[in-house]
């Protein structure tokens, strides 16, 4: 990847602004987001081939709204603006904007001018997304519209001139047809960019940036089970072999037989130096009797620091401890700031007091997508990688109530048989999560010739891009039904199963 070949986004509090960031990514183009308030200074050390400026909340003229240096527009290098990013380029350049007639939210039928080189290759009428109330009024000196909607007559505008180029709807989101061939124009057309990022560059770069950095000390990394930690123990370990140790504390609440595949992928593969930690019994004696989601989360965040405390202190004194941070959790904890210590999975941070000098954190450029790619591209095993998401807790937020050892047992049965039959539906990429829940009802059934009062699963599917809103998946009723039929023949105490159908919001994607 060569210095030139990445963009900056500045951010003015949009809610796409890591949308964009993918989708730029997604072009094989590099880019990092940082805050509207970035220095120039800064923007130049970073030294982009164009910027783009995302939307916000905010109205251009009022008294605090978020700008950017005004010298960006001098750097020379092709700048789009995305909604609030459009005003405030229109704006800055002696522009004017006014609340619309209409307030336009939603998809519209969008006409563009084909002689823009934003919209080449892009039919003439096609479907974009809107979101405002503001638009452009009065254009600034050489600027010309390129597209319009009915209710916006400044949909797009350009000055090819100068390189500068603005949307008043959102070519990032997938409601807007051809959005992504939007993008590339800008990126490929305008800003004169390849398509250089790719996981295997990106793995042979970093491989040698933590060969250089570690040198000849040691590395402590907690490995969680989940895609990042694996990930990043895989880079680490191509980069830095025996140096490396990691801790897995199994909490005893993870899905059927993942443990062991864990483990026998980083042994297998990597010949990786791991501790190995059973301590289901140890947690399991802690949430006894506990039913509140909120601290079955605390309870576990703080014995997992416990036992990683204990085994930490038999490694002794270690140069660097690695995280699975990744870019989205870069982002939320500051944009252009590295997180402090990540959480494990949303239930507490890793122990300031490790004895160790400095942290390390391979994935803190990346997306999860992105995560996946490389975990592929240094041989991690497909089931591993495209793992489901799973939370930091385990199955303790996915049994309601009390937790027990029958319980856990119990749920990675159905989870697994639920798993595996979306598997041979083949439907597995489709959806992005599903998983099963151990209600805390119990309901009468028949069985053979007996009656029964057994537990109630819960099924969960849904389909989302970036898990902020999700819509329930509709999973043919042949697929539930085997599903069903299963779990009730051959998991202990089940005789009923039910499919969610409630979407994000009002509901959650996990149930506590």
């Amino acid at each position: 990847m060569s210095e030139k070949n990445r963009v900056l986004v500045l951010d003015f509090g949009g809610q796409y602004n890591l949308l964009i960031a993918r989708r730029v990514r997604e072009c094989g183009v590099y880019c990092e987001i940082k805050p509207n308030t970035a220095s120039i200074e800064e923007i130049r050390q970073f030294n982009p081939a164009g910027i783009i400026f995302t939307g916000g909340p905010s109205t251009v003229y009022e008294e605090d709204a978020p700008r950017c240096a005004p010298e960006v527009f001098e750097l020379g290098v092709p700048v789009l603006g995305i909604c609030y990013g459009q005003q405030l380029m229109t704006v800055m350049h002696g522009g004017s904007c006014k609340a619309g007639e209409v307030r336009e939210y939603g998809k519209a039928e969008l006409l563009h001018n084909s002689s823009s080189q934003l919209f080449e290759g892009v039919r003439q009428q096609s479907i974009c997304w809107m979101s405002h109330t503001i638009s452009v009024d009065k254009l600034p000196d050489g600027f010309v519209v390129c597209a319009k909607t009915k209710d916006c007559p400044t949909a797009a505008i350009e000055n090819p001139e100068k390189k500068l180029y603005g949307m008043q709807f959102h070519p990032e989101v997938m409601h807007t047809e051809q959005g992504a061939l939007m993008l590339q124009n800008f990126l490929y057309k305008i800003c004169g960019l390849g398509n250089e990022w790719t996981m295997a560059a990106y793995s042979q770069e970093a491989i040698a940036d933590i060969r250089q950095k570690v040198g000849g000390g040691k590395v402590l990394l907690a490995l969680s089970g989940g895609v990042d930690s694996s990930v990043a123990a895989a880079l680490i370990s191509k980069a830095v072999g025996s140096q490396l140790t990691c801790v897995f504390v199994d909490h005893g609440l993870l899905r059927k037989d993942e443990g062991d595949l864990v483990e026998q992928a980083m042994k297998d593969k990597f010949d990786m130096n791991i501790v190995r930690v059973n301590a289901q019994e140890r947690f399991l004696e802690k949430l006894a009797g506990v039913t509140d989601p909120e601290r079955k989360r605390k309870i576990i965040g703080e014995e997992f620091i416990r036992v990683f405390e204990e085994e930490s202190k038999k490694i002794g004194a270690v140069d660097f401890l690695a995280q699975g941070t990744i870019y989205p959790d870069v982002v939320e904890s500051g944009l252009g700031k590295s997180a402090v210590i990540k959480s494990h999975h949303n239930v507490g941070g890793l122990p300031d007091y490790v004895d160790f000098k400095e942290i390390i954190e391979p994935l803190r450029l990346l997306f999860k997508d992105e995560v996946r790619a490389l975990g592929l591209e240094l041989g991690l095993p497909e089931e591993l990688v495209w793992r489901q998401p799973f939370p930091g807790p385990g199955l303790a937020v996915r049994i309601i109530g009390d937790i027990t050892a029958e319980k856990i047992s119990i749920l990675q049965e159905a989870d697994a048989i639920f798993r595996q039959e979306i598997a041979k539906a083949k439907l597995n990429r489709e959806i992005n999560q599903y998983f099963a829940v151990l209600t805390d009802m119990r309901s009468v059934g028949v069985m053979g010739d007996g009656r029964t009062y057994d537990y109630t699963v819960a099924l969960r599917g849904v389909v989302t891009s970036d898990f902020m809103t999700a819509d329930w998946a509709r999973i043919p009723y042949d697929v539930l039904e085997k599903t069903s039929n299963r779990i009730v023949n051959e998991a202990p105490h089940i005789n009923r199963v039910v499919y969610d159908i409630t979407s994000k919001p009002p509901a959650t994607i996990e149930w506590e």
